[in-house]
């Protein structure tokens, strides 16, 4: 069967012989036009192109033969910037020395192979040699840390401390000549503190291509350009780590020398290599008493690292297994990696910025200062610290009348020592009557232990001493009520308790004892000075010792006519 469309004569009207094409292929033609016909196929050749350039660029080889040391520094150059809280280096775990329970790698370190003949290259030197030996030969670092910048890029606020800047210009690990390599030291030796007792010690604040030598008791830090900006004649500042500055104490504490060097090579080579900060000090002098370890070291390390979130390398002299074992919780909180033992380290431990010493405020105090607390920490702030890193889960107390039968939770801080509140059980009496559900407790080696119970209180009730320390587990809003022992110690109760409590913004009682209550009384005779005039004992040149043998060991009974109305208080301060 033929089609008539193809049959049928193909003259044109009025034509003369042509011969005329099929309809199909007339119509068909006339429906494109010749302009859009070039347009479409101009298109489909840059699509065609541009899948080639795309996978091209895919499939590329990076060819070394293009690549000379300016190239590579120019590539090295216009790559993301090196985060200021730099990403951990995917290196081999390093066996822990002394760690807190439970261990855990220090996986801000890098292991340098031994021997090594490049001292103290910094994390980007190194960074670009494993580049050179991946196992994707010729692969620019700027692509193979796409991924590291990328987890980098999600801080937008890194910490200014935690920056390591590239120290070395070449692979033979030579210094820049300005800016990057140039070894800074700074010190707050400002110790006087007007109406407190205790001077600050110092403290100093380095950058640059820093070597830590536990060994050598010693921090070296790279200095071309010979700068005495805090250094002796002979290029040294000695330190001791501890952040009370107590003359009775400061001979015990080891002490650390900050020592210029005018290159890399007169510094001992590194073993290990930090992407983070250091942060060397002494658990000497007073700790093992509660009260010391917060002042003197846990509350200082917390104003001097806490804004780090954890990316920071601690480095402890005078170090003490049994106290690193007891605070593991809150140096974990503090620090991403276990504490190296400044006493027994080996190594050489290589960093870009840290500190030699603690800052710290006054005793369970902080408050705002341009060096010391520029962050404007408050205790407040160490209060949600604490209980973060011990998992308490209580940052308000009960309030009176919004459960029925709801009953306060009194914990009454008992002391086996001096200071005993001798009639303790009919404190609690008379509390549980007045409606207090009341638990006695001694503070014990165990810290979250006693920190949940501390935590679980409303109120928390004590004679004057390390015990009261404690307070800083308690809820935000509760009440502490703290006994003063004879002797004219107002200004130790209010400064060392009694304005901490206000500024953790908890409710703050106190009750002191009268002649009657103190067993002085039984030991000395009323015209001796303790009855006749007690603020001489604490004036100059009594002698602490002379001090703590008299007032600090007596023990108290209080009137109950004269502290059942304070406990009344207590009560009226949870309805508030």
């Amino acid at each position: 069967m033929t089609s008539t469309a193809y049959s049928r004569p193909s003259k044109l009207p009025g034509g003369g012989g042509s011969e005329r094409r099929p309809r199909l292929m007339r119509g068909f033609a006339s429906k494109i036009e010749p302009k859009k016909l070039g347009v479409g196929l101009i298109a489909g050749c840059c699509l065609a192109l541009l899948t080639y350039v795309s996978l091209a660029k895919l499939f590329a080889i990076y060819s070394p033969v293009f690549a000379s040391t300016a190239n590579t520094s120019a590539l090295l150059q216009n790559s993301p910037p090196v985060s200021s809280k730099p990403s951990v280096p995917e290196t081999e775990a390093i066996p822990p020395q002394e760690t807190p329970a439970g261990g855990g790698d220090r996986g801000d370190a890098v292991d340098l192979p031994e021997g090594s003949e490049e001292p103290g290259l910094p994390e980007a030197a190194i960074r670009k040699d494993m580049a050179a030996v991946s196992d994707e030969p010729g692969l620019p670092e700027a692509l193979s840390r796409r991924k590291d910048d990328g987890e980098n890029a999600a801080d937008p606020k890194p910490c200014k401390e935690s920056h390591i800047s590239a120290l070395f210009d070449s692979e033979e690990g030579e210094q820049k000549p300005n800016g990057g390599g140039e070894g800074k030291m700074t010190c707050d030796e400002n110790g006087v503190d007007e109406g407190f007792p205790y001077a600050r010690p110092t403290v100093c604040e380095l950058s640059g291509d820093i070597r830590v030598s536990p060994k050598q008791k010693t921090v070296y830090l790279v200095n071309p350009s010979g700068g005495d900006s805090g250094f002796d004649a002979s290029g040294e500042k000695k330190l001791r780590p501890y952040a009370r500055k107590d003359d009775f104490l400061l001979p015990g504490v080891v002490e650390v020398t900050v020592k210029s060097t005018p290159s890399a090579a007169a510094a001992p080579a590194c073993t290990k290599r930090h992407a983070v900060p250091a942060v060397v000090f002494s658990i000497a002098g007073y700790t093992d008493n509660f009260f010391h370890d917060m002042t003197d070291a846990m509350i200082p390390l917390f104003l001097t690292a806490g804004h780090l979130k954890g990316e920071v390398q601690l480095l402890i002299t005078n170090y003490k297994p049994w106290w690193v074992q007891k605070y593991t919780p809150l140096l974990r909180k503090l620090s991403n990696y276990d504490p190296i033992n400044f006493d027994e380290d080996a190594g050489v431990h290589c960093f870009a910025s840290g500190f030699v010493g603690l800052y710290r405020d006054r005793d369970l105090i902080l408050s705002p200062h341009p060096t010391r607390n520029p962050r404007n920490y408050t205790m407040v702030d160490f209060n949600r610290f604490v209980r973060g890193a011990l998992a308490l889960p209580r940052d308000a107390p009960a309030v009176l009348g919004e459960e029925p039968g709801m009953r306060p939770r009194m914990l009454i801080i008992s002391r086996s020592g001096t200071r005993k509140l001798m009639n303790l059980d009919e404190v609690a009496k008379t509390a549980a009557e007045l409606g207090f559900n009341v638990t006695v407790a001694e503070a014990g080696a165990d810290v979250p232990v006693f920190a949940a119970q501390v935590n679980a209180a409303d109120v928390l009730l004590g004679v004057h001493g390390a015990g009261l320390t404690n307070q800083i587990f308690l809820p935000t809003g509760a009440v502490v009520l703290q006994i003063v022992p004879w002797g004219k110690m107002d200004w130790m109760a209010t400064n060392f308790y009694g304005q901490p409590a206000k500024d953790m913004q908890l409710r703050y009682l106190e009750y002191y004892v009268g002649e009657e209550e103190t067993s002085l009384k039984d030991k000395y005779p009323r015209d001796h000075t303790v009855f006749r005039d007690p603020a001489a004992l604490h004036k100059q040149p009594i002698r602490w010792e002379t001090f703590a043998e008299i007032i600090m060991k007596q023990d108290v009974s209080v009137n109950m006519t004269n502290f059942r109305p304070v406990l009344l208080q207590a009560l009226d301060k949870l309805q508030q």
